[in-house]
């Protein structure tokens, strides 16, 4: 098994038998992970292999986040302790967490109904709210409350930027198309990725002037709330997995960006009426205002034009995981610049 875990070092810090079996789990981007099996039942071994979130001291305030939001009633599965009471494992110089296996499965928006969507509203809107009660008032095992500017895992910004400034991006599709032009031998991907850059160009040019400014109020939030992040039993969602992007950000930034990840159709489109019900129920359930949201929209779609991250990992690191999700991420942005109004009506109306 290629990164193999070191499961006889791993166990023997835990009450959870000996190791029978133990597979991985091909869904992550960042992180490796793994599906247990030992004399005791079934695991899910986490190996946080990616640096940005690989510090032991960040993954145990987000364990002790994970548990508190578990105690209001967010549905999550927050790690199982070692024997000396930890819950990250530090061997060889790896960060490892024990969770419970969750029977579950993933569900695209196109496997949800209009009800299911407003759920998942609620949920992400509850989040956004538990949060707010778990980290301002501080977690008793975690000592003082965290403030944003002094929590370097938080990834916060007391003073948002503006959005991505164009000319950074003129220069990066420039390189980009280099790169394509350089790529031996051609393929099918390399004339997408062509055909993107050289479209998004133009648009960029037409659309130059409306970079938007400061974001809007910032929060906690769980960072990275997309469909391999949450498992369903049935109808109901089971589990938030994933908390590696917990930090202060811009929360009705994250409630745009998932919908944009949930309800993007194969050609490019958004499912406008279930990204409505899913919005009416969020902002109810988070005490965001339409305004917000609208704003968020913006600054989404102005991100989304200017960025390029997955032909970034292609051309640039020679990472191909994301390829299967360019040719609808990059048909979004045209689609969503000519339906800009549709779109705002949608999270706002």
């Amino acid at each position: 098994m290629p990164h193999a875990p070191p499961l006889g070092a791993l166990l023997s810090r835990y009450s959870a038998g000996s190791a029978v079996a133990c597979d991985p789990v091909d869904q992550g981007l960042l992180n490796r992970g793994y599906r247990l099996r030992t004399t005791r039942g079934h695991y899910f071994l986490k190996h946080h292999f990616d640096p940005e979130t690989a510090d032991p001291e960040a993954i145990a305030r987000q364990h002790r986040a994970t548990r508190h939001l578990a105690d209001l009633g967010v549905p999550v599965a927050p790690p199982l302790p070692a024997r000396d009471g930890r819950t990250v494992a530090v061997i060889g110089g790896h960060a490892y967490a024990l969770h419970p296996w969750i029977d579950g499965r993933h569900r695209h928006g196109a496997q949800l109904t209009t009800a299911q969507c407003e759920r998942l509203g609620a949920l992400l809107g509850l989040v956004h709210a538990s949060l707010e009660r778990v980290m301002a008032a501080g977690p008793p095992d975690a000592g003082p409350p965290e403030r944003p500017a002094e929590t370097a895992h938080a990834r916060a910004r007391p003073e948002p930027a503006r959005g991505a400034d164009p000319v950074d991006t003129f220069a990066l599709i420039d390189d980009l198309l280099a790169r394509v032009r350089r790529h031996r031998p051609a393929d099918s991907f390399d004339e997408l990725a062509r055909h993107r850059l050289l479209e998004r160009r133009a648009l960029l040019e037409q659309q130059v002037g409306r970079r938007p400014p400061q974001a809007g109020p910032v929060g906690w939030v769980h960072g990275d709330f997309h469909p391999f992040n949450l498992l369903y039993r049935g109808d109901a969602p089971a589990a938030i997995v994933d908390w590696d992007r917990l930090g202060v950000q811009p929360r009705a930034e994250e409630a745009v960006r998932a919908a944009a990840i949930f309800f993007v159709r194969p050609a490019g489109t958004l499912d406008l009426p279930k990204a409505r019900a899913y919005a009416r129920a969020y902002r109810r359930t988070a005490g965001a205002t339409p305004s917000e949201l609208a704003a968020a929209v913006h600054r989404v779609w102005w991100e989304r034009l200017n960025d390029f991250w997955m032909l970034r990992w292609h051309y640039e690191r020679g990472d191909t995981r994301a390829d299967p999700q360019f040719p609808a991420a990059s048909a979004l942005v045209v689609w969503w610049t000519r339906e800009y109004e549709a779109v705002c009506d949608a999270f706002a109306g």
